[in-house]
């Protein structure tokens, strides 16, 4: 645990746990109502064709807000954006659990995901501005990326297990009692929100863009059980995306105070860190699917055991997160991360060789998932500082925004990808050798995925640029300072 003392500002002892609730959160809510699906829909009514969208509401929201979220923090204030985010969702979360028709679930999990996008920004960029650099931020990094990993497995487990015990809707009801108690922490545990200077203004235009690119991004990705890749719906709106996309990179370019600095990208740390995210969360989020579907479709797992057998996950995961939070100093980030990588492909490599139609949990899942978890945890604390890295106080919100949305991409697109790519392994046999065959080359897609994550980091991570004040960028090579280069006449701003 982070002592007080080493705070940069004066926070209170119960910063971090307010941050690592919300990462935790955000990401049990990613997976919790996966196994309750099928008591959703007999419950509510749902059809087969539309009960995935109780899973895609969520990620659709969540994913198209993630980078207005983050800008948010900068703009209105972290203290401000996370109070909002926690309120939202734990309303959201209230409706969801006494909701009578489909319709009305639908709508919960959209707003419950528009919450988490305003959280999920948030608590990387308190963790950048309120811990200093060495041994406090990394450790506090290593609980962060734990909490969110942690936050997936834990979903499927306590889904299975609430559903059994308490059914479905306790899924969502149990966000209320925990949202009540972080807000309580959070009007004592988060430092106030102090600005000097002017104060930046909101890019609306390049708000509208990008959230509505990257949900009919994450829509025609989410859509692919449905609709076929190749199809004239899914072709058409991941065209949209792309115009949409397209013009907000246009938009961001010009505007003195953008949503995204696209210079941003520029910081080798950053680019490194967010291209590792993508595909490191492509083969992560699609193998955690397929193990939660091997354990039940093919072991006949019920949703309580299913659940419990991705304990060693959990371990893992805080495991590797231990390791890289004690050894970063020494070994630094960049091969923190390829290790973390190459390792985590080991492990679903392993899952590839072992998952068969006779597979047992100590022959096929155990050994796969430590091995994995361990070098996915040992990702997160080296992940969450590279992203930051050389990135001014004012810009937090937007780049821990950008990892967010890297992450959230990346988990939708690998799912798709795989999913396919498992059916078609799989054809018309449906049994219990088609399904683990299918599964099998899904984990080794998985595996080849964190290859590339590994090796791309080792390719892009260079030293950080030195943090640059935010509005540096909004006179460059404006008219008035056509040679580019720092303003004499701009103000900064910090957050507290």
């Amino acid at each position: 645990m982070v002592n007080t003392a080493e705070l940069k500002s004066s926070g209170a002892r119960w910063l971090l746990p307010v941050l690592l609730t919300v990462q935790f959160l955000v990401s049990l809510d990613m997976s919790v109502v996966n196994i309750a699906l099928p008591d959703i829909g007999d419950d509510l009514g749902f059809g087969a064709d539309s009960l995935l969208w109780v899973v895609n509401a969520y990620a659709l929201a969540f994913g198209g807000l993630l980078m207005l979220g983050g800008r948010l923090a900068d703009v209105v204030g972290r203290r401000r954006t996370l109070i909002a985010g926690f309120v939202v969702f734990g309303v959201a979360s209230l409706v969801g659990g006494l909701a009578q028709t489909p319709g009305q679930l639908l709508a919960a999990r959209a707003v419950q995901g528009a919450g988490a996008a305003a959280l999920a920004p948030v608590a990387l960029a308190l963790i950048t501005v309120n811990y200093a650099a060495g041994p406090a931020r990394s450790r506090a990094l290593g609980l962060w990326g734990a909490a969110g990993a942690l936050g997936g497995a834990v979903g499927v487990m306590a889904g299975g297990l609430l559903t059994d015990w308490a059914g479905w809707r306790s899924v969502m009801l149990i966000n209320v009692p925990v949202v009540l108690a972080v807000l309580l922490l959070s009007r004592h545990g988060v430092p106030a929100d102090r600005r000097t200077g002017t104060s930046p203004r909101l890019d609306v235009t390049g708000a509208l863009l990008v959230t509505a690119g990257m949900a009919a991004l994450v829509l025609g990705l989410v859509r692919t059980e449905t609709y076929a890749w190749g199809s004239g719906t899914t072709l058409g709106t991941l065209g949209a995306a792309a115009v949409l996309l397209g013009a907000f990179a246009v938009v961001e370019s010009r505007s003195r105070e953008p949503l995204l600095r696209l210079g941003l990208l520029g910081n080798r740390p950053v680019l490194s860190a967010d291209a590792f995210a993508l595909l490191m969360s492509s083969g992560q989020f699609a193998a955690f699917y397929f193990t939660s579907l091997y354990l039940q479709e093919v072991m006949a797992y019920g949703s309580t055991a299913a659940g419990a057998a991705f304990l060693p996950f959990c371990g893992g995961i805080v495991a590797g997160s231990v390791i890289s939070a004690r050894t970063v100093g020494r070994f630094g980030e960049r091969a923190l991360l390829v290790t973390g990588g190459l390792l985590g492909a080991v492990g679903f490599g392993w899952f590839a060789v072992t998952v068969g139609p006779d597979g047992t949990f100590l022959g096929s899942v155990l050994g796969p998932s430590l091995v994995a978890s361990v070098g996915i945890g040992m990702c997160f604390v080296p992940l969450g500082a590279a992203a930051t890295s050389g990135v001014a106080s004012e810009e937090t919100g937007m780049a821990s925004g950008l990892l967010n949305s890297s992450r959230q991409l990346g988990g939708s697109l690998g799912l798709a990808v795989l999913v396919t790519v498992a059916s078609g392994v799989t054809g018309e046999r449906r049994g219990p050798g088609g399904l683990a065959d299918g599964y099998a080359t899904a984990f080794g897609v998985a595996a080849a995925l964190l290859v590339a994550a590994a090796v791309a980091t080792a390719v892009l991570h260079r030293a950080p640029a030195r943090p640059r004040p935010a509005k540096t960028y909004a006179r460059e090579n404006s008219p008035k300072n056509p040679g580019g280069g720092v303003d004499p006449g701009v103000s900064r701003s910090t957050h507290g």
